[in-house]
């Protein structure tokens, strides 16, 4: 048991280690609060993190922009394991730094229902470090987030960062690493 128990422990190190150097946000910081307007099913609301965070740990995932094939590609796939985030405790939770009503219709029609995507403006865009860098010849692209997953765990420390604009790796890392936290039954 004890050799199960110490495999267990160094599995989790090892997933919770592999932060991306570039990640302001280290494993073991402290995530910065926010209150901020969400969506869920279509239905606005007050998102405040520290009330998700009440509930157990959160998967906290940037992405830059709602419909857009990799954005709509990675929506659907956390959808379709929120079930799986779910039984491990975790909340999942969008963000981009689209208006409300995109994220409302993005929420019903992409996220299906499983979960909330909420505004991300400057202070929190900042607060996690995640604006995606100037692209010349691409001013649209101005004020939008790049694409970085944090799991942040319930005492509201950093416990997984994964940053890559390729988002087929966020939602696989994520649940490894919440899965990684979750309380043993």
């Amino acid at each position: 048991m004890r050799t199960i128990l110490g495999l267990a422990a160094m599995t989790a190190a090892v997933v919770l280690a592999a932060a991306p150097a570039s990640a302001s946000l280290a494993v073991g910081a402290k995530a910065p609060d926010f209150t901020t307007r969400g969506a869920k099913g279509g239905k606005v609301f007050t998102l405040h993190l520290s009330d998700a965070l009440k509930k157990g740990p959160v998967v906290l995932y940037f992405f830059p922009a709602a419909f857009t094939t990799g954005c709509t590609a990675e929506a659907r796939e956390f959808a379709d394991q929120s079930d799986a985030f779910a039984k491990a405790g975790a909340t999942i939770i969008g963000m981009s730094n689209d208006p409300v009503d995109t994220l409302a219709r993005f929420s019903k029609e992409e996220c299906r229902d499983k979960f909330a995507v909420a505004s991300a403006g400057p202070d929190i865009i900042k607060g996690y470090d995640v604006a995606l860098p100037p692209i010349e010849g691409r001013p649209m692209l101005a004020g939008k987030t790049n694409r970085t997953s944090y799991v942040i765990a319930k005492s509201g420390r950093i416990a997984y960062v994964h940053s890559d604009l390729n988002y087929k790796e966020h939602v696989s890392g994520t649940l490894a690493a919440v899965q990684s936290i979750a309380p043993r039954k």
